[in-house]
């Protein structure tokens, strides 16, 4: 196997970018796919795919390269090294690999993959938040599970065809993709493909989306004409899906506190011919006390430590800090707080992160019961989705039903 030059400086130039100046691993590798026209499919794969490598095991690479932060190219080469020879490459003689230590890279990387934190590349406080939150046995499968590559998962629009027809489309072009019975709407991809260049995405087919994140729409039980709420829609994955489950009929109120993201919810709308939503910038309380007991379903898919997608963000495992944590959990107890009182009697709620904590998930569920607000719901199942038992992206999420006054 060999190494190219254009490619492994457009890698070297992306975890600089990334690692020195806060850029999030996704934009980094989107800019650099775009660098050179002239690539093949083999030179794009392996640009975003050693990147992403290379960030989600940092912490791993950067003990057996010796190196400490703030990392200069120098060390952003050296960092490289490790990654090419333990993936089997062999180094050309390129100055920047003049004193690379082969043998004793791979004699630091059996030592230190003897423990956890080294092994699974995390830093301490995230590990030992997991073990106390999980468990020693479950973090260390879940820790595990969420290193592995993310599967790419589309979501059907059944609002323009059905998983079957889009089905043989892909296949059409050499994309192959398989069900699977628990999730109605997914399409999973048996390889990676750029889907996004496909006329069946530009003409609103499916989205992507993991098969964990499919089941919240189901989980709400919306039916076609009710009036149904999205707090936190976000650019609207979710919204979407919720659109199709009620046939574009009924009002689909999709909120947000950014217009950008609601900006971009409305051209995804409009591609996957969603007509029933209608999106709101959240601008004071105002927005949300006028919806008070006016929805016959809410999601709250709320702001969370992410930390069910790490497999999908692993650079959130360098830039999460656990004051963001402690400060996301009294974010979510607000808006379950505010954002229920929406629902109206006899309505139902659904509260979902992607996070595997029971402090973001099963303990704000518990909390918020004994609220004021919390008192008039009650509790009708909730459901736990990990990473290493399900294949796909951790998640959380509980129904509530809004006691009918008498």
């Amino acid at each position: 196997m060999r190494l190219h030059r254009n490619l492994v400086f457009t890698t070297i130039d992306s975890l600089m970018a990334i690692f020195n100046e806060g850029e999030y691993a996704d934009k980094v590798v989107a800019r650099a796919l775009k660098k050179d026209k002239r690539w093949g499919s083999h030179d794009r794969k392996f640009v975003a795919e050693t990147i992403y490598e290379i960030v989600r095991w940092k912490r791993l690479y950067v003990e057996i390269a010796e190196v400490k932060e703030p990392f200069d190219r120098d060390k952003i080469w050296r960092i490289f090294a490790v990654w090419a020879v333990l993936r089997g490459y062999t180094l050309p003689d390129w100055k920047y690999f003049e004193e690379t230590p082969v043998r004793r890279i791979k004699g630091k990387f059996d030592e230190l993959t003897k423990t956890r934190k080294f092994k699974e590349s995390i830093p301490d406080w995230m590990d030992e938040l997991g073990v106390k939150e999980l468990g020693e046995e479950i973090w260390t499968k879940e820790l595990a599970a969420q290193n592995e590559q993310a599967k790419v998962i589309l979501r059907v629009n059944k609002l323009k065809t059905t998983k079957e027809k889009l089905r043989a489309i892909l296949m059409d072009l050499n994309i192959e993709t398989e069900f699977h019975n628990d999730y109605p709407d997914a399409l999973i991809l048996t390889e990676r493909a750029n889907v996004f260049l496909t006329d069946a995405f530009k003409d609103g087919f499916f989205e992507v989306q993991d098969a964990s994140s499919q089941l919240v729409a189901y989980f709400l039980d919306v039916k076609p004409g009710m009036r149904v709420v999205d707090t936190c829609a976000g650019a609207g994955g979710k919204t979407l899906h919720l659109a199709s489950l009620m046939e574009n009929k009924g009002q689909l109120i999709a909120m947000d506190l950014y217009e950008s993201k609601l900006k971009q919810l409305k051209i995804r709308a409009k591609r996957n011919g969603a007509f029933n939503i209608e999106p709101r910038v959240i601008e004071s309380t105002k927005t949300i006390k006028k919806l008070h007991e006016k929805a016959d379903r809410v999601l709250i898919d709320a702001p969370c430590s992410g930390l069910g997608v790490l497999k999908r963000n692993p650079d959130s495992k360098w830039k999460l800090q656990p004051e963001f944590i402690e400060n996301i959990k009294k974010i979510q107890a607000e808006v379950l707080e505010n954002y229920s009182k929406i629902v109206k009697p006899g309505g139902k709620l659904v509260y979902a992160t992607c996070s595997v904590l029971p402090s973001e998930n099963q303990e704000q569920i518990k909390r918020f019961l004994s609220t004021e607000i919390g008192k008039e719901f009650t509790f009708v199942e909730d459901k736990k989705v990990l990473a290493h038992e399900s294949g796909f992206d951790g998640f959380y999420m509980a129904l509530l039903e809004r006691k009918i006054n008498k």
